[in-house]
């Protein structure tokens, strides 16, 4: 059998009991497809406190390059609202704790904990992909999401411009997109965006999950501060592009005391519409988010996880397609409720855009030029 590129899994015999600075998890926690597990032990070769302070380094982030033979995935689940995808990453630097895309990291024999936020997988030929698939005959344009599951504008698009050169494609086509992110790195593209908003084929949506800079790096640790996020609506808002904002993940007792906050400040700098979710917990992102709690909130952890299975019919998660975005119960209709008035008084709903794809034309094979 081929060895594999993908670096093995170390497993840690318990839970890290302090944070680090910069990531949102530093358990390696064993995944659902592990055959073996493995454990830390002193050789005798560095004395303990040297071990100690190794652990409590910031763990460096590790780019992998990978070639992948197709790009855009397809969706059939009613509660998204899109067909079309395309995720130039695999695992997020952001490091938000409660990621409902850290378990895919499993499928590559990594940690869903710490390496989903180290392990960074780079798909380098994701714009040559999508030219190809865009060029077949039986491809039908349909509006693509980008950042739907990593997001697309984490700190190394800055280095690697895998989602500007996506993009770029898309552009020349006139193809429909758009984007999910919690990033300012969004600005960079405001050159490609605009335009294709003005001819109703980009719409983008930023997620703030809080407007407390503290909490925001506790739960989001490198992701763009809250006000960074209000700062990018309002820019993308003065260049004619449609912004949505995702109330999202809501966190009974954590981040939802702050829901009319958060819809008044996004409304503010120019949110066109207004959208939500409550936090969901599937496969291995449970252990890690009842980890975080007892970390970070111990006094708290009861009361929110009995407030998420009240939403989830006595389950950490239930993948009901009818309630597994919002929940379900009461404490679900309240949360609604006050979404609802919240973005009523600013004359906002949750609408989605209706994007063109009636003028995408199907790029042209690499190295060839238009006559015309």
């Amino acid at each position: 059998m081929p060895r594999s590129k993908f670096p093995p899994i170390v497993k840690q015999p318990v839970h890290p009991v302090e944070a680090v600075k910069g990531r949102g998890m530093t358990w390696a926690m064993p995944h659902r497809f592990s055959l073996d597990e493995r454990e830390a032990f002193d050789d005798g070769w560095g004395t303990e406190d040297q071990l100690v302070a190794e652990e409590h380094l910031p763990p460096a982030t590790q780019i992998i390059e990978e070639r992948v033979k197709s790009i855009i995935s397809s969706n059939e689940s009613p509660d998204i609202p899109f067909e079309h995808s395309v995720n130039p990453y695999r695992g997020c630097e952001h490091g938000c704790i409660y990621c409902y895309a850290r378990p895919t990291h499993s499928y590559l024999n990594l940690s869903p904990g710490l390496d989903f936020e180290t392990k960074i997988v780079a798909k380098v030929n994701a714009a040559e992909r999508l030219v190809e698939e865009l060029r077949k005959r039986s491809y039908v344009p349909s509006a693509i999401n980008l950042g739907a599951a990593t997001d697309c504008y984490q700190p190394v698009e800055r280095k690697l411009g895998l989602t500007r050169a996506v993009l770029e494609v898309l552009a020349r086509c006139e193809h429909p997109f758009t984007i999910v992110t919690k990033s300012s790195g969004v600005e960079r593209d405001i050159d490609l965006i605009a335009p294709a908003s003005q001819r109703s084929q980009a719409a983008v949506f930023v997620s703030i999950t809080s407007l407390d800079s503290e909490l925001s790096r506790i739960m989001e640790p490198r992701a763009a501060a809250p006000h960074r996020r209000l700062q990018t609506v309002r820019r993308l808002s003065e260049a004619g592009i449609p912004v949505g904002v995702n109330v999202a993940p809501i966190i009974p007792f954590i981040n939802e005391p702050e829901i009319e906050r958060i819809v008044d400040a996004a409304c503010e700098a120019g949110a066109k519409s207004i959208h939500w979710t409550v936090v969901r917990l599937p496969w291995e992102v449970a252990p890690l988010f009842h980890q975080w709690l007892e970390q970070h909130f111990p006094q708290r952890a009861e009361r929110v996880m009995a407030r998420i299975r009240d939403m989830r019919h006595g389950k950490d998660y239930d993948a009901d397609f009818a309630s597994r975005m919002k929940g379900d119960g009461l404490w679900s209709a309240l949360i609604r409720q006050r979404i609802e008035k919240a973005r009523g008084r600013h004359g906002r709903e949750s609408t989605r855009y209706e994007l063109d794809s009636s003028r995408f034309r199907p790029p042209e094979p690499p190295g060839q030029g238009s006559l015309f």
